[in-house]
């Protein structure tokens, strides 16, 4: 079964900036791309762990604040010539309100 989570208002949220948000034990980085989408993803980079909400955004990637990995917001995958995935989360957005649609 999945619920919605609200995480925060759309207008919060500034367009290329992560912000760390929270759900159960997981620590997630919340992202309002160019074009309004929203995108998250688990907050730890696969490499050394670094916080991705602390991350530059580029188009549809974030790169890691610790050694610039690149990561796709679409489906987690590192780019190459690294590699790794993080996870990905479906997000929705209702009336101006960010949610999160985790599984219970």
């Amino acid at each position: 079964m999945k619920e919605k989570v609200f995480v925060s208002k759309l207008d919060d949220l500034i367009p290329r900036i992560g912000r760390e948000v929270h759900y159960n034990d997981k620590t997630i980085a919340l992202f309002r791309l160019s074009n309004d989408e929203i995108k998250a993803v688990n907050n730890k980079c696969p490499h050394k762990e670094g916080p991705l909400a602390e991350g530059t955004v580029s188009g549809n990637f974030v790169f890691c604040p610790l050694h610039d990995y690149k990561i796709s917001l679409e489906d987690g995958k590192v780019q190459e010539p690294d590699d790794g995935c993080v996870e990905t989360y479906q997000t929705v957005v209702e009336d101006g309100d960010v949610y999160l649609v985790m599984e219970q």
